[in-house]
């Protein structure tokens, strides 16, 4: 029987985040601002006025397209023993982070800050940002090598981890 189970989860936002996002929107106007008014400064030079019209727009595009591009959403797919992580940008743009079958897991429970990493792991966190209900999972990868997944996983995509985990973890989460 086929074993399938999906999850969104929404970055939640640091004040960091807010901070950059406000950083850069402002940026971005005021430097499509300066464009405009160059190119109004340059209205006896149609061509100059033109570039400088059309840098304008560049600007306020790009401002609009970066912005965006800061909202971030994760999705958990398993299915039969494999779990993918994708990250999600903006709700456009889908990017495959990593797929690992759950029984090559070495490690698996409760993430916390004080846990140790070493120099050589890849941690990857795809996360909510609320530490309280983090899981890891430690594996290697054949990509990044020794690798710590940091996610948050619900009690549907939880169950179905748990049922494939290799044994001497299976018995370490009851």
């Amino acid at each position: 029987m086929d074993t399938f189970a999906e999850q969104l989860v929404k970055k939640n936002e640091t004040s960091a985040d807010k901070k950059r996002r406000i950083i850069l929107i402002l940026l971005g106007i005021l430097l499509t601002i300066a464009m405009a008014l160059l190119s109004f400064l340059q209205l006896d030079k149609p061509l100059l006025a033109f570039l400088g019209m059309i840098l304008a727009a560049a600007s306020g595009y790009g401002t609009y397209f970066i912005v965006q591009g800061t909202y971030i959403e994760y999705e958990y797919a398993f299915t039969n023993g494999d779990l993918d992580v994708a990250k999600i940008i903006a709700k456009k743009k889908r990017v495959e982070m990593l797929t690992v079958d759950v029984r090559t897991f070495s490690d698996f429970g409760k993430y916390n800050d004080e846990m140790e990493e070493t120099k050589d792991m890849t941690v990857i966190f795809a996360s909510d940002n609320i530490a309280s209900h983090e899981y890891y999972a430690d594996f290697n990868h054949q990509y990044y090598g020794k690798t710590r997944l940091v996610f948050v996983p619900d009690q549907n995509i939880l169950e179905c981890l748990t049922r494939s985990l290799p044994p001497k973890l299976r018995h370490k989460q009851q």
